[in-house]
């Protein structure tokens, strides 16, 4: 599975030898710790610069646009080298942007797209997880009524999934098999918020909805718990493989979570954030490619490759230690392997 995402992905980032890299602190700005998946990102970066000899410094936004820009301004304060940024807020982050390249401090935007070009754009291919997204409920429910559970509004990739997902399902649209019956945006990606949406949307339609396309394992999570007070099981999406939800899959109550191997991202980020901080130009990171955004930005990018999780291949995540099958398995009898 390693193999798999450094062949589509990451060879190696260029930069200079350990004992450059002592003298090298990275900053990182988290916009929250509420999903599962970021500690696991944070360790993966943590372990990369320890293994260069170089320095972690962090800070959590918690889910504050204004706090993000004073964390940042903080962050470069201490004297950091590179930062990595997970956006609270695309636009909102642009003048922490400014201030870095100011100060000729490089920049990574961090699995949310920062729309300016001289941040290093690290993601992984988001439209394509929505097109595995809505490939997988599809397959399960390829009539009926849908229900579209987006992500965050100041997220660009709740659109970048959103695009994806109705690339899949127009023809089926277009043909009067499924009908988009209700859709909205997750504030901050709560699950209570998408849960809140779920109920309102089963409210509008009598509870007669056939499926959930839903953007992220935690709006999934929230989905499912509307659907189970109603004594509903319909298929659903997700992403990212929280342990939970890689659970439902196994219980059968979601259908699908796009695995994003943060271990990998994390990797890649520290040892760009390095390459970066070292002198090499963006362009010169291997695997580095131009790409414009919806937006018209022109960005030097990198992206990885998802991987979709479904009740036939769960047995992938627990081979590449991801998820332990005691975890996975937890609650359920004579499921799928390897729970069953």
């Amino acid at each position: 599975m390693r193999k798999l995402f450094m062949a589509a992905a990451l060879a190696s980032a260029s930069f200079a030898p350990s004992a450059f890299a002592q003298d090298i602190t990275v900053g990182v700005s988290w916009s929250n710790f509420q999903e599962e998946r970021w500690k696991t990102d944070e360790a993966a970066i943590v372990a990369a610069l320890e293994a260069a000899g170089a320095e972690y410094v962090s800070a959590d936004a918690q889910s504050s646009s204004a706090k993000q820009l004073s964390d940042i301004e903080s962050l470069m304060a201490q004297g950091v080298d590179a930062l990595i940024v997970l956006a609270q807020d695309t636009q909102a982050i642009i003048p922490a942007v400014q201030a870095a390249a100011d100060e000729g401090i490089p920049v990574i935007a961090y699995d949310r797209l920062i729309e300016d070009p001289r941040a290093f754009y690290l993601t992984f291919d988001n439209v394509e997880v929505g097109r595995m997204q809505a490939r997988a409920v599809l397959e399960a429910a390829p009539e009926g009524n849908y229900v579209m559970i987006k992500g965050s509004p100041t997220d660009p990739n709740a659109d970048f999934l959103r695009g994806g997902q109705q690339e899949v399902l127009q023809e089926a649209i277009d043909a009067g098999r499924i009908t988009i019956v209700g859709e909205a945006y997750t504030d901050q990606w709560l699950p209570a918020n998408a849960q809140r949406n779920m109920e309102q949307i089963l409210t509008a339609n009598n509870n007669d909805v056939d499926a959930v396309v839903a953007s992220n394992d935690g709006t999934a999570g929230g989905a499912v718990a509307a659907l189970q007070a109603q004594g509903l099981v319909v298929p659903v999406s997700g992403q990212d493989g929280d342990h939970a939800a890689l659970n439902r899959i196994a219980q059968g109550t979601q259908t699908v979570s796009v695995w994003k191997d943060a271990r990998e991202l994390g990797r890649a980020a520290g040892e760009i954030a390095l390459a970066l901080a070292g002198g090499t130009a963006m362009a010169d990171i291997e695997g580095a490619a131009e790409w414009t955004s919806p937006g018209g930005t022109t960005m030097t990018s990198l992206f990885l490759a998802p991987v979709p999780i479904t009740a036939d291949n769960l047995s992938v995540v627990v081979d590449a230690g991801w998820i332990t099958q005691e975890a996975l398995c937890q609650g359920v009898t004579g499921g799928p392997a390897p729970c069953n």
